[in-house]
């Protein structure tokens, strides 16, 4: 779809001259209020006219007020949300969310893939809760055809998802000081995000998009030492996070920036749909984790901690106590990790090749590319259709949330009893949260903005998917 825009300026050029542009007939005025059209050997395309947002924002305009553009290549808006902002003096008395930029079109090309290569599309939505993502969307798949991943890799996806709640907090922590101008918040959060993020490619084989989580369980199982390594990652945090209270909470200026800025109280939460830290900020102990427990949450013992202040440093106290609390989800998990498989049994939807590294550190060895094709044909065969084709999934729709480092994340996926599914629709906590950000920063500082922009933690791959 293309966009035309300056037909303003050749309608008063028309009126200008004295030139009458409906004497042409239906046709002209036809192509001037409606989408024109054209066959393509895709099928049709419409080009659409105006929409410009001198149109949209001329109930903006008044004399002692101006309005500008934050972003989207602003820093702090990170390069894809765009802020129209009217000012008056530096108070904001509209605030509107321009989204977008980062359209990437994957629930529709889900529709396209099979249902296992839709992981492989979905985690690269919220491209910092990758593996969020993926729980979610197999779980949805999983309660499609009737089955439940084997204990032990539900304990395997507990432990991923607490790890990558911590490494997108600390995001949130280091990004949401560097845009205030802490630079050694941001540097000590992307720090500690690093031995989060080498522990997950230690343990999945990629630091992001990990596409470990599959229909059925994860790809494969935990390596050999992943009691050691996950034991030492967590005395690395228990030891640096009291660093960020030194650093940052009793800190008087950070404490100042924060406090009183992007109020948003508990029934606001509840009008607009916000969920998540910013829900929690308002007082309400809403987390999917002990509200709707999934996998297993139900027998690990944490708390949700809340508070009432509902302001960004409310926000950002209840990160850093989330961080401690997924800590010890994870100390927990590992205690839980018994022998057994981790993925399910039926060879209809498990591979019949099980996933193992060359010396190389790449691929498949040649002693188990020789196992497979030394079994029978038929074999072979029922793993090349499963591979390429996939498997069919019941007719049927259902809606999966677990809860993402950002609030409800949810699946809708309806099936039509094929191998590659009818619809994928996602429930994304960044583009619902971000609503809240006219009702948070109108009647604020332009500062501000920033601020309550970024206790929102809002994620774009995931708000324009």
């Amino acid at each position: 779809m293309t966009t035309s825009h300056g037909t303003k300026a050749e309608n008063l050029s028309d009126a200008a001259t004295g030139t009458d542009t409906t004497a042409e007939g239906s046709d002209s005025t036809a192509q001037a209020d409606y989408a024109q059209e054209r066959e393509t050997t895709e099928g049709r395309v419409y080009t659409v006219t105006g929409g410009d947002w001198d149109d949209v924002l001329e109930d903006a305009v008044h004399d002692e007020r101006i309005v500008i553009n934050l972003g989207p290549q602003h820093p702090s808006t990170h390069g894809v949300l765009r802020l129209v902002l009217e000012l008056e003096g530096e108070t904001v008395t509209q605030a509107r969310s321009v989204i977008g930029y980062l359209h990437t079109g994957i629930e529709k090309n889900c529709e396209y893939r099979t249902w296992t290569q839709g992981v492989t599309f979905v985690t690269r939505m919220d491209y910092l809760a990758p593996l969020s993502n993926e729980a979610a969307y197999c779980l949805a798949v999983e309660k499609l055809l009737g089955v439940e991943a084997p204990r032990r890799a539900q304990v395997i996806r507990v432990i991923l998802l607490e790890i990558n709640r911590i490494s997108s907090h600390l995001v949130a922590l280091a990004t949401g000081g560097m845009e205030l101008g802490s630079l050694t918040a941001m540097t000590s959060g992307f720090r500690e995000r690093e031995e989060a993020l080498h522990l997950l490619e230690h343990l999945t084989g990629l630091r992001m998009n990990h596409a470990f989580i599959r229909p059925g369980g994860v790809a494969q199982d935990l390596p050999d030492d992943y009691a050691t390594k996950i034991s030492e990652f967590v005395k690395v945090m228990e030891k640096r996070l009291p660093d960020y209270d030194k650093l940052l909470t009793g800190q008087p200026i950070w404490r100042n920036r924060l406090k009183d800025v992007g109020y948003l109280p508990v029934d606001a939460c509840l009008a607009l749909g916000i969920t998540g830290p910013v829900l929690r900020s308002a007082g309400l102990a809403w987390d999917l984790r002990k509200v709707e427990p999934y996998l297993g949450y139900e027998e690990y013992d944490f708390e949700v901690p809340t508070d009432t202040a509902a302001d960004s440093f409310a926000r950002y106290l209840l990160r850093l106590e989330e961080i401690h609390q997924s800590l010890r989800i994870i100390k927990q998990a590992v205690k839980k990790l018994e022998p057994g498989p981790v993925m399910v049994a039926d060879q209809k939807i498990a591979w019949p090749a099980k996933l193992s590294i060359g010396a190389d550190g790449m691929g498949n060895s040649l002693e188990h590319v020789r196992k497979i094709m030394g079994q029978s044909m038929e074999s072979l065969i029922h793993h090349f259709k499963l591979v390429t084709e996939g498997f069919a999934v019941p007719a049927g729709q259902v809606y999966v949330p677990v809860e993402s480092p950002r609030g409800e994340l949810g699946y809708h996926l309806v099936s039509d009893g094929g191998t590659r599914p009818l619809r994928v629709h996602v429930r994304e906590p960044s583009f619902v949260n971000l609503q809240a950000m006219p009702a948070m920063s109108e009647g604020g500082m332009v500062a501000d903005v920033i601020a309550a922009v970024a206790s929102l933690d809002p994620v774009m791959g995931g708000c324009d998917r």
